[in-house]
């Protein structure tokens, strides 16, 4: 494998984007913070990057130590791609990265593509407490692991095991959510996000 390329610049930022500056490394992450992902699943919720490209950047997480592959037992048998600890460090650069874009999404772009669970990050942001919860869109279900410190801490599709609340809103109030433009407290007194559950999770979100 080539060496990896450096700013060769003796500063710690520079240091780190040595190691996640490169384009799509930082959106292979978002989607490894769901859990293990497949080549083929990670492949498809990365719209516009090349076969080849996705395989390179693999290889230099793997060997910067921010990804381990490992293969599934049977009757699986696929390699599956994971976040090292070191890799889930990056979570909260991450949210503050999309914390700081908000005011750059705008309005959707034709070109734009979009997966429900995209929309995961900026609700754990806006979310408090912990707790599963479960997010019911037009454009499909996703959930997310409030308050966890450790393990995937979204996922797409229905949540995995009893939720501690549900929460129903349609994809204009989901995305004026991750724009920043509607606090999840005012949607939900609002009647724009509906929150179902008896958890105290789900009592303190319809309190709020």
């Amino acid at each position: 494998m080539p060496p990896r390329r450096s700013y060769d610049q003796y500063c710690s930022a520079a240091r780190a984007l040595d190691v996640v500056g490169d384009r799509w490394t930082l959106l292979i992450v978002r989607e490894l913070l769901a859990g293990p992902r497949r080549y083929t699943d990670l492949h498809a919720d990365l719209p516009g990057v090349s076969t080849d490209v996705l395989a390179s950047r693999l290889k230099d997480m793997e060997r910067d130590g921010l990804t381990t592959r490992r293969r599934l037992p049977p009757p699986g048998a696929a390699y599956v791609y994971e976040l090292t600890a070191r890799g889930c460090e990056l979570l909260p650069v991450l949210q503050a990265l999309g914390a700081w874009g908000e005011p750059e999404l705008g309005e959707r772009r034709p070109t734009d593509a979009v997966r429900a669970h995209w929309f995961a990050l900026p609700l754990l942001r806006a979310l408090e407490g912990e707790g599963l919860v479960e997010v019911r869109l037009d454009e499909g279900r996703f959930h997310v692991h409030a308050g966890a410190t450790d393990g995937p801490v979204y996922g797409d599709g229905p949540a995995p095991a009893d939720p501690d609340a549900v929460l129903t809103l349609d994809t204009p109030t989901c995305v004026a959510l991750s724009r920043g433009d509607l606090p999840l407290t005012e949607a939900i007194r609002d009647g724009r996000v509906e929150v179902t559950g008896d958890s105290p999770l789900a009592k303190q979100l319809r309190e709020a």
